[in-house]
Order: C-alpha cells, then sequence, then structure tokens
C-alpha cells in the first residue's frame, strides 16, 4: 500500500533561499504551462511538453527534469479539477464555483509545492541529508529529520515522487512509499467503535477517547475567528486562516492518536474492527441551530480513513455496519425505543433494565452487528445453492 511520508529539512539561510527561489521559479513556469494547457485544450502530458518545454527550460531557467515534473504537475491538477467537476463537487453546470474554476487557467501559489524525482533529488540516510537540484545550483548536505519510524520507512520503502513543501516558514520533503501490507488475518471477534463528538470513539470492550478537550479547543480557534473575520482587514484574514490549518492539524493529530491505539488493540487481540456506516450522517440528522457548525466540520470520516489505512497495514479487516438505533437498542434483549437514551450518556432498557453509558451500549450494538454480517458473508453454503 502507498503512504506518504514527511520529514523536516533543516536548510541554512543561503540553501532556505535558494529553495524558495526554486519554488517561485517553478509555479511561474507551472502558470505559464497552465495558462498554454487552458488555451489548447491540451490533456496529454506528451503534448503538452512539446508545447512549452522549450520555453519553461529558457524563460525560467528550469532543468530538463524540473521541466518535465512541472509540466507533470500541471497536467494532474487539470485531472484532479476534471475529476470534482464530474463528481459533483463544484454544483451542476452553471453554478458559481464551477463558472469561476472552468472559465480560467489554474493559478499556483508561488510556493505551491514542487515534485522532484530521483534524478533530481538523492538522499544519503546515513548521513541524513539530501542532494537536490535548484535553480541556483545543486544543493548537497542539507539536512533532514524525523520520527524514526518515519526515517526506516523511508529508507526501506520509498518508491515514486518526492515534494517539496514550504508550510509556515519551514521546509518538508513528503515522499510517497509503498509498503508491503501484511495478510489479512481471520477475526476471533470484532472491536465496535461508536464515534460521536463528546467521546470522539468508544470501543465496546470499554475503551473510551473523549473528545472535550478537542471540543474546548475548537469552540476557542471558532471564537478566534469570528473576531478576525469580524474586523476584515486582509491580515485578520491571514491570520484567521492559519487558525484553522492549525486546527485542522490538531484535530488530525487527535485522530492519529486514536486510531493508532484502535487498531494496536485489535491486532494484538487479533479481532477485527466495527465501524458504524456514517456516510450521509449530516443529511440525515437534524441538529440545532448552535449544533450545526459543530457537526458540519467534525472529523467523522478522518478518523474512520485513519482506522482503515492503519488496520490495512496490520493486515486487521475493518467491517462497516448499518448504524440505524445502535444507540436506542438494547444488546440483550434487542428492545428499540427512543426514551431508552433519555439523555446523550446514560441507556436504561425500558424492557429488560440493562443499563450502562450510552456510547458504550452502542460500540456493543455495533460489534453485535459486524458478528452476524460476518458470519452471513463468510460462513458455510447452504446445500442446493
Amino acid at each position: 500500500m502507498k503512504v506518504v511520508v514527511q520529514v523536516k529539512l533543516l536548510p541554512s539561510p543561503e540553501a532556505a533561499a535558494a529553495l524558495a527561489a526554486t519554488l517561485h521559479a517553478c509555479n511561474r513556469a507551472a502558470d505559464r504551462a497552465s495558462a498554454v494547457a487552458y488555451e489548447t485544450g491540451t490533456k496529454s502530458r506528451n503534448n503538452l511538453q512539446k508545447l512549452v518545454y522549450a520555453d519553461l527550460k529558457a524563460d525560467f531557467g528550469l532543468g530538463a527534469q524540473p521541466a518535465v515534473r512541472t509540466v507533470k504537475k500541471v497536467v494532474d491538477a487539470y485531472a484532479t479539477l476534471r475529476a470534482h467537476i464530474g463528481a459533483g463537487n463544484l454544483g451542476p453546470v452553471g453554478a458559481k464555483r464551477r463558472v469561476q474554476a472552468e472559465s480560467k487557467p489554474i493559478v499556483f501559489r508561488a510556493d505551491a509545492a514542487q515534485p522532484y524525482d530521483d534524478r533530481i533529488l538523492s538522499w544519503q540516510h546515513d548521513a541524513a541529508t539530501v542532494s537536490l537540484w535548484t535553480v541556483a545550483g545543486r544543493l548537497r548536505g542539507v539536512r533532514f529529520v524525523g520520527h524514526p519510524g518515519q526515517l526506516k520507512t523511508i529508507r526501506e520503502c520509498r518508491k515514486g515522487e518526492t515534494d517539496l513543501v514550504h508550510r509556515d516558514g519551514m521546509w518538508f520533503l513528503t515522499a510517497v512509499c509503498e509498503v508491503p501490507e501484511e495478510p489479512l488475518s481471520e477475526p476471533v471477534d470484532w472491536i465496535g467503535v461508536d464515534r460521536g463528538i463528546v467521546n470522539l470513539a468508544t470501543a465496546s470492550d470499554g475503551s473510551n477517547y473523549q473528545g472535550r478537550r478537542l471540543s474546548r479547543y475548537r469552540r476557542r480557534h471558532a471564537a478566534k475567528r469570528a473576531e478576525l473575520q469580524a474586523r476584515r482587514t486582509r491580515s485578520a484574514t491571514r491570520r484567521a486562516k492559519r487558525r484553522a490549518k492549525n486546527e485542522a492539524r490538531h484535530a488530525a493529530h487527535v485522530n492519529h492518536e486514536i486510531s493508532k491505539e484502535i487498531v494496536a488493540v485489535a491486532q494484538r487481540t487479533g479481532r477485527g474492527i466495527a465501524l458504524e456506516e456514517l456516510r450521509g450522517i449530516r443529511d440525515r440528522v437534524r441538529p440545532s441551530r448552535d449544533q450545526r457548525a459543530t457537526l458540519s466540520s467534525w472529523p467523522f470520516h478522518q478518523l474512520e480513513e485513519h482506522i482503515r489505512y492503519k488496520a490495512q497495514r496490520h493486515g486487521v479487516p475493518v467491517l462497516a455496519v448499518d448504524a440505524a438505533y445502535t444507540s436506542q437498542m438494547c444488546p440483550r434483549c434487542g428492545h428499540t425505543a427512543r426514551n431508552n437514551r433519555p439523555s446523550r450518556d446514560l441507556f436504561p432498557c425500558r424492557r429488560c433494565g440493562l443499563a450502562g453509558p450510552a456510547d458504550h451500549v452502542a460500540g456493543v450494538n455495533v460489534r453485535n452487528r459486524a458478528r452476524s454480517a460476518w458470519v452471513l458473508a463468510n460462513g458455510p453454503v447452504p446445500q442446493g445453492t
């Protein structure tokens, strides 16, 4: 499976200036190639390269391979735009966002990431340095640092492009790695995981990952963004965007920690992971006005994606089950009623008297549905069929 691993570069001031000049030159060249692709309707990388290759080398100081990588970046950007349009992400024909996207060439930020390949970037893992092309010449001995596990993955599994990224005054390399997958194991049982807002994840075995700290963090950032947006100045807008990025990175970090622990427990105990199918939940529920922003921006899907790719890497099966009434159904007698959950935290069954934390009960129901679904899908085939 493919994973993306990021390490941090530690360039000297002179090297950082050369890297910045390189990104600016490559992205100006990408703008030129994008304009040509838009005007001529060219979609093929080979055809676009024939039209712009010589100009990119002569006018922007790019070498042969950087020019090729820049053309590919432009072609990939237009392919992504067509995919978004085809999927309806920019609205129907005539929608404002779609008209804006289709009415002009794609423009690249001055410091947008630039792809490198092995001809223009090489790794010296023992010395923890890289050598890479820039418009000011080849930079050698640029140090990089990262988590030991990330460095091991890059050393053993790197394959494909590496992107040079400049973000918040820091420099990074993001490398594509082909990580071998462990064979999918036959689960002895399942861990049911209920996802929520107060409790980000609650497992059927009682593990609970509370979201109160993340909720407070997000509320604080939301209040600060509201203050900045009210000022209506450019600097306030920049600061609001920076806060939004910080918040997104923090939420992703929390989801990484939760998913890593859940997958580790499942792998250690030989169980699979059962998740609720939450696709379309924002269209199904009717939250109160003060809850709409929280629900619409909560990273439910990101947590599921983190769990899925970590589980795939370690050979842990993941199963999605129907989420209907998991928090209102009694796992012992099957009685389902809205008054089985009189409050957010408490579940008392009105028929058999079973009581417990509502999210834990929901996790048990998710686990039971996974058991049934797995037996139906993998049980013996009836004779005569």
